[in-house]
C-alpha cells in the first residue's frame, strides 16, 4: 500500500498544550499511536468546548460527529514528560462534514501530522445530516465548499 504523505497547513487556528504522562508511553519507550489519537481527541474536545459546542451537540441539541477516517504521519518520537503542542486547523467544510488537520510539536520539532474526517449525524435518527450553523460559527468556518 502506498504511504499517504500529509503536509503542514499554512496556519493553525487552535493550540492545545499537553505534557506526556506515563500512560502515553508504549512498550518501545516512546509515545504510542493509540495515545496520540487520544491526545488529538482531547484537543478536539477543548476546541469544541471553547466554541460552546461538543462532539455530541454541535449547537442544535441533536447533531454530533462521527469520525470517518484518520491518517497519521509519525516524524519523531515523544517521551515521558515532554511538553507538546497540538496545533489544529479546521477546514474542508462540506454540507455534511469537515476535516481537522493537526500538527503535534515539541519545541520547534514536528512529531506528527494527522488528519481526521468527520460527518455530522443526527443521533435521534442515526442519519447523516447538515452541519449546524452554530457549529460553523463556533469553529470559524465561514464558507462551505
Amino acid at each position: 500500500m502506498a504511504r499517504v504523505k500529509l503536509s503542514e497547513k499554512p496556519r493553525y487556528e487552535f493550540c492545545y498544550p499537553i505534557t506526556l504522562q506515563p500512560r502515553d508511553i508504549n512498550y518501545g519507550g516512546h509515545l504510542g499511536v493509540d495515545s496520540l489519537i487520544s491526545i488529538i481527541h482531547t484537543a478536539r474536545a477543548y476546541i469544541f468546548k471553547s466554541g460552546g459546542i461538543s462532539e455530541t451537540d454541535l449547537g442544535d441539541g441533536r447533531t454530533g460527529i462521527i469520525m470517518t477516517d484518520v491518517e497519521i504521519n509519525l516524524k519523531a518520537e515523544g517521551f515521558m514528560f515532554d511538553n507538546l503542542e497540538v496545533f489544529t486547523h479546521v477546514g474542508e467544510l462540506t454540507k455534511k462534514g469537515f476535516r481537522f488537520f493537526h500538527k503535534i510539536s515539541r519545541d520547534d520539532s514536528t512529531l506528527a501530522l494527522a488528519e481526521m474526517g468527520f460527518l455530522t449525524i443526527d443521533y435521534d435518527t442515526r442519519k447523516v445530516t447538515l452541519v449546524p450553523d452554530a457549529c460553523i460559527r463556533a469553529l470559524g468556518l465561514l464558507q462551505r465548499t
